[in-house]
Formats: structure tokens, sequence, C-alpha cells
């Protein structure tokens, strides 16, 4: 079997001349139905929130400083701390920038900021202002007014309002009424289509100057009579409700709704954005609304609080007011390749890599401390292929160094046990780990733990199936991309003492009571009976890609003869339906990844077309199912595989949502009013929707979170990126200005975990 890639000299010069390897050369596909894809700039969310104690109820930013109203007062924001303003009005309902100046709406008055100093304009009580032929408009109540010499003046028509009620209209043009004609109670005003509109508790005027006109709209109606907000924006002019989002264009009004994308129809605020966005306050968390997509911001992550009363925009920053304070979402230019190191760079500073291993980190005592969890092997792995496909693509030293530390704590793993190809879960410090050795193992059985010789470590035993996958797939991308000299034996000796020690002891992996561990099992007795029958699929695609990688990798018979074994049992047919969709109590979602770590690994070695073919089948199944999540990692894989169109907008799209924060805050999306499929996927699944990573930390769960305890390692979106790269998916960066492909590593800061401070991990060899 020929290896991947025959040397590093040739992985570089095929980098330095193409910034990627191509799909073809790996998965021997001899099509290629997909467009690579540019690393353009885009706008990258950054996300801050600052606590108060009161409800934030008026927010807005002047000169590039952010005030809010708290408690009817004026604050200022400095140093993330909000301190009350001197001399400023009091009883303040809303603050408003227009036209380069500040305004205070209070119960006594009006108010204008002004060289510095806070100047009362009026003392009637306004209720709104807006900008209407280049003059300032304010509304009270019942009035309407523009200012005129720092003089608001009513611009009432001396003989009162008139209706638009065509019963109202005399021979001679003029109107009678028995009562005046009311243009109030007046809860908003706004400049639209060169006139000026009125916003009243559940209706829409359009005011010409001299006509109150009621019958202005010739289709549609406002969907309730709970109106909030009105907001002008080039041909549209929107009107926050209950019960969706109103939008006038002419004559017409319509509706936006769940349905049509609004993530939450009980609207409050609304607010103009910095790239002809529209940005909708709700009672659950804030939206962007833009030409052809809806970003949904929730609390936790997002936002300290659920209601928002206001928000206000400045040039790439927005700041949304809450019940519990300000969320601050700033947009910085970013590349792909940047968030991939700020990724690099966040896995340092907190802290989340210990003796090679990569770890998640939560939080005891008020504490960060790595977890050593029962898939320390499978988490790694991650690590170790992002950076094999990294060096592939770039040949950074740093990378190469990084990929082969992870790889020699994946082999520590297999030689911490006394038995050949019998390897650990986790190994656990007995001086220096702060993470408790956990008490439950595999499907709620007690763990299994043991202590070395030396007694230095103690060793997590009851090893699943999900470790063996991990170590096939990243030792073996390790071996094909990174290894030299005797790392490559070391990585050849490793797949195969696994391979044999599952081969000679009848397709399971024995404990070290030599009853097979709860999830190592790939026999017939347990995959083609009632009680393993739902994993016979993935398990028998498990068991394939191990005997067909050691195959290929170590030359030895022995791993033909196990392969045509399990062919024999039938396992390669099991693999079309390997993907269960029913009932639920059977849809895992870790296995999906394992069924791709199988996938990526089983098809680079497999040569033979009738069997491809079949496991073609599976991955074609499989990937239809998952299609509709928009998940690069499925999305690059198959068309890796396949040379097939795999959708890689949306994969591309997804990595540029992918929060910068790696806190697992809580986050809630059941009760969102747009769970709906998107047009042309289905659920085989029977989940509600696909969400962005920016609204859940997976792409089908519509409630969780763990209080912001948990610093989950970013190293799936590092797989993916240079995955991408390295498959030719993704192009590199078009520009060279290194404040946009890096980030700074000269002062790395510690924010999470301490360092590991005990005993080393052995050499190995």
């Amino acid at each position: 079997m020929k290896t991947f890639i025959k040397s590093v000299t040739a992985t570089l010069l095929l980098s330095i001349l193409s910034g990627s390897l191509i799909a073809q050369d790996s998965y021997k596909t001899s099509q290629r139905l997909w467009k690579p894809q540019q690393d353009d700039i885009y706008l990258q969310e950054v996300a801050k929130k600052i606590n108060t104690e009161l409800p934030v109820q008026a927010i807005a930013v002047y000169e590039g400083r952010c005030l809010a109203v708290i408690d009817e007062k004026i604050w200022l924001l400095g140093n993330d701390i909000f301190n009350i303003e001197k001399n400023t009005p009091v009883g303040v309902k809303r603050l408003i920038s227009v036209n380069n100046e500040l305004w205070a709406l209070t119960s006594d008055g009006i108010y204008r900021f002004k060289n510095s100093k806070w100047e009362k304009i009026d003392n009637q009580v306004f209720v709104d202002i807006c900008v209407h032929h280049g003059i300032l408009h304010g509304a009270t109540k019942e009035e309407i007014f523009h200012l005129v010499d720092d003089k608001f003046v009513s611009i009432k028509p001396e003989g009162g309002y008139y209706s638009s009620d065509v019963t109202m209209l005399m021979e001679d043009g003029s109107q009678i009424h028995a009562e005046p004609v009311r243009i109030g109670p007046i809860t908003r005003i706004e400049s639209y289509s060169g006139t000026l509109h009125v916003l009243q508790p559940g209706k829409l005027i359009l005011f010409d100057g001299k006509v109150v006109n009621k019958d202005f709209i010739d289709w549609g109606t406002l969907p309730s009579k709970n109106t909030k907000d009105m907001l002008s924006s080039g041909s549209r002019l929107f009107i926050s409700t209950d019960k969706g989002l109103a939008v006038l264009r002419g004559a017409g009004l319509a509706t936006i709704k769940g349905i049509d994308g609004l993530p939450v129809e009980n609207t409050t605020c609304l607010a103009s954005g910095f790239d002809g966005d529209i940005w909708i306050g709700t009672e659950k968390g804030t939206v962007r609304m833009l030409n052809n997509d809806w970003h949904y911001f929730g609390a936790d992550h997002w936002l300290p609080g659920d209601h928002v009363n206001d928000i206000a925009v400045d040039d790439h920053i927005v700041y949304i007011a809450t019940d519990k304070g300000i969320g601050i979402i700033r947009y910085e230019p970013y590349t792909l390749q940047k968030k991939a190191a700020f990724y690099e760079r966040h896995i340092e500073e907190w802290g989340h890599k210990r003796l090679g291993f990569t770890h998640a980190l939560y939080k005891k005592d008020g504490e960060w401390v790595r977890e050593v969890s029962d898939n320390d092997g499978g988490n790694t792995a991650t690590y170790l292929a992002a950076m094999c496909y990294k060096y592939a693509v770039t040949g950074d030293k740093t990378a190469r160094k990084e990929a082969v530390e992870s790889f020699n704590a994946m082999i520590w793993l297999e030689r911490i046990t006394p038995i050949d190809g019998f390897f650990a879960r986790a190994i656990w410090s007995t001086t220096a780990d702060k993470d408790e050795r956990a008490t439950l193992g595999s499907g709620g059985l007690p763990a299994r733990w043991y202590p070395t010789k030396d007694g230095k470590w103690f060793w997590k035993g009851d090893t699943s199936s999900d470790e063996v996958t991990s170590h096939f797939y990243a030792v073996s991308l390790f071996y094909d991309l990174v290894a030299e000299g005797k790392e490559k034996e070391m990585a050849k000796e490793h797949l195969n003492r696994i391979a044999s020690y599952i081969l000679k002891s009848g397709w399971v992996l024995p404990d070290m009571d030599g009853k097979p561990t709860r999830w190592g099992r790939w026999n017939p007795e347990y995959l083609l009976r009632p009680y393993g029958y739902a994993d016979r699929g993935l398990n028998g695609l498990e068991a394939l890609t191990f005997m067909q990688t050691a195959l290929s990798i170590t030359g030895d018979k022995k791993f033909k003869a196990g392969y045509q074994q399990l062919i024999g049992w039938g396992y390669h047919q099991n693999t079309l339906r390997q993907k269960n969709i029913f009932p639920p109590e059977s849809i895992a979602p870790w296995d999906d990844d394992l069924a791709f770590e199988s996938y990526n690994t089983l098809f680079r070695y497999c040569d033979d077309p009738n069997f491809r073919s079949v496991y073609l089948r599976s991955l074609e199944r499989t990937w239809e199912v998952k299609r509709m999540e928009h998940s690069p990692w499925f999305n690059f894989s198959y068309g890796a595989i396949t040379g097939n169109d795999c959708e890689l907008e949306e994969s591309m799209k997804y990595l540029r949502e992918c929060k910068l924060d790696c806190i697992e805050y809580n986050f809630q999306n059941s009760h969102r009013d747009d769970l709906f499929l998107e047009p042309g996927y289905t659920s085989y699944e029977g989940k509600k929707r696909a969400f962005s990573p920016r609204e859940s930390s997976s792409p089908t769960v519509l409630d969780g979170g763990v209080n912001g305890n948990v610093v989950r390692e970013p190293t799936e979106f590092l797989r993916d990126y240079w995955m991408g790269r390295y498959n030719g998916f993704i192009q590199p960066p078009t520009t060279n200005n290194p404040e946009l492909i890096s980030v700074d590593r000269s002062e790395l800061r510690q924010q999470g975990a301490k360092p590991y401070d005990g005993p080393g991990r052995p050499v190995l060899y």
C-alpha cells in the first residue's frame, strides 16, 4: 500500500505550489465537483458583557462613548464599569444620538448635550425625536414640533389637523369636525419616503403636515395592537410588535415572522446597523437582520439578560441594553487563518495541554482545572490530526513539534499498561493533577483505575471503541504526514499492537480482568445478536477500518485474514445503515464523529473497488442524514473522499460563525419562533433545525450549557480548518497583512488552568 505522502519534501513542494494539497491525492478520487473557497476577510464577532444590578433602560453612543440610563440617571461606561455622570438630567426615559448631537428625553423636559454640558431645550415631555428633511423634529404625546433656533415650534396647522376620512371633506376642500382631529397618542415618529409617519398604540399614521392619514395602507395590517418601536431604513419602515415585525413598503404592509426567519417574534426595539443591517431587540435576546441571513444573540453567552430594552450602534460596535446589564458585540476583521492562530494561542493561555494530552477545563472551588476524562486519547487525537494537517500544508516546525508531542502522549496510553495492545483512557498523576479521579466509568459502571508500580500514576481502563477509533484515525495520519525515522516505527508498532490484541482476543478488547470492556466489542456474538444489534453498523465499520489500516501500514497478512473474516460475517454490508436514525435512544452524536473518523481512515487505505463501492454507499447515506447540520467536519470528509459537491459555502459560514470565547455558557433555543428546517434539507433524526455555532454548542441541540463552568478546547475548529486547507477546500488568505492572518503571541497570559507541575512523561523511544 502506498503511503499518502512520500516525504515531507513532497509535502512542502505541493504546499508552495498550491497552498494546500488536493483531495484526489489522498482518497484516489477522479473528480472534483466542488469549488475551492477563498479565505476572505470577514467580520468576527467579539463578545463582552457588563453586568448591572438594575436594568439598563436606554443606551446611546456619542463621540465614541457609551452612555446608559440606569434608574433614570445617565451613566458613562469606562474600563468596563458604569460610573454615574455628574450634572446630568434625571428622570431620563430615553437617550438618542442624532445629527451628531445627544438628546435626553426626561419626565420634566428635553435636554441636549452641547459644549460639554447639558442644556434644557423645552419643558414639555417628549416621547421621540427624528430628522425630517434635514430638520430635527420632536414629538410629545399629542403634538409634533421642529427645532428652530434652539426652540421647538409646533407644526400643527393653524386651523387644526385634517382627517383622511373623505366624508369630512367639503366641496371647497375644507373640513368641519364635530371634535378636533387628534394626532396622538404618539409613541414614535419617523421620516420615511419624504413624509412623517407616526406610531400610535396599535396604529400607523401618515402625517403630511396637515392631514392625519389613517387609511394610506392599501394592503396588509399590523400583526398586533401592541406596537413598540419604529425605524425607517431605505425603502422600508419597520414596526416592532409582540407578534412579529411589520414592514411597510410603499402602500403595502407585510409581517416578518418566525417562518420567515425571525428568531423571536416578540420584538421590543429597533436600531440601524453599520452595514445596511437592522438590529432587533426582543424579549429573548437580540437579532441582527441582514439581506439574506439572521443572526441570533441570546443570554447567557452574548447578553447578561434576556429582555432587550434598547440598542445603540457605533462603528462596528453594537451595545445592547438588557434587564441585567449590557452586551457589547464588537466586529473585527479576521480571516479563518487568523482565527486558527487565535485558538492555538487560546490553548496555550488557558492551559489545555498537559503531558502531551489536550483537555477541557472546569471550575473546581473557583479554580480552572484540567479534566482527566474518559476520552483523553480521543480528545488529544483531534488536536493531533489538526497539527498533522497543518504541518502537511505549511511545513511549520512548531506544528510538527506539537504533533510529535501529542503522538507521544497517545502511545504512552498503551505503554503504561502491562498488556501489549491494551491502552488506557486517561493517565492521572498521584501528586500533581487537581482533577478528582472519576468514580464512574462507561454506562454508569464503576470506574477502573490501576496504579503503576512506581506509584506516580493511575491509569483508567475500561477503554472503549471510541478511543480505539481515534487512535487509528490520528496515529495513521501522523504516520502518513509527519512521522520520520523512529517516530514512523513507533506509529506502526502502536497500531500493530492494538490491532493484534483485538484480533487475537476474538474481536473484543479485554481489560485487566480478561473480560471485554463495556464498549470494546466487535465480535459477532455481540453485534449480530439483540444485545448489541444497534451497534452492528458502526462497530463493523470500525473493525474493518482497524484491519485495513493495520494491513496497509504493517503489511502483516494476519490483518488481511482478519479483514476477510469480517467480510465473511457481512460486516461490510452492515455498514450501509451504520447511521442509526431511530429510535431516539439509539442516536448518539459522538457516534457520528467515530463514523467519520473511520471513513477518513478506511478510504485512505482501501483500494478494492468492490468494497469501496459499499463503503461509499454507507458514506452517502450517512452524509445525507448529517448534511443539514452544515458541519465542516462532515462536509469536508465527504467532499475529500468522494470529490462530490459538499456544501463548502455552508462550511465556511459555519467556521466564521464559531465563537472566539470557548467558555460554555448556557444557551436556549427552544422558545424560538424560527424552528423550521431550511428548504432543501430533511431531518431524518427528527431534529427541529440546525443552529449556528454562535447559538448552540452543537448544531441541533436546542438548550444546554453549564453556567460558564467549562472551557472547551477549540481543537475541532483547528482540525476542520487545516483539513480544509489540506484538501484544497480552503485557499490561503490573499492578504499578507500579519494583523489579519496571525495573532500576537509575544505576551501569553495565563487565563485558565495553572501550568502542570508534576512528574514528566517517561521517555518511550
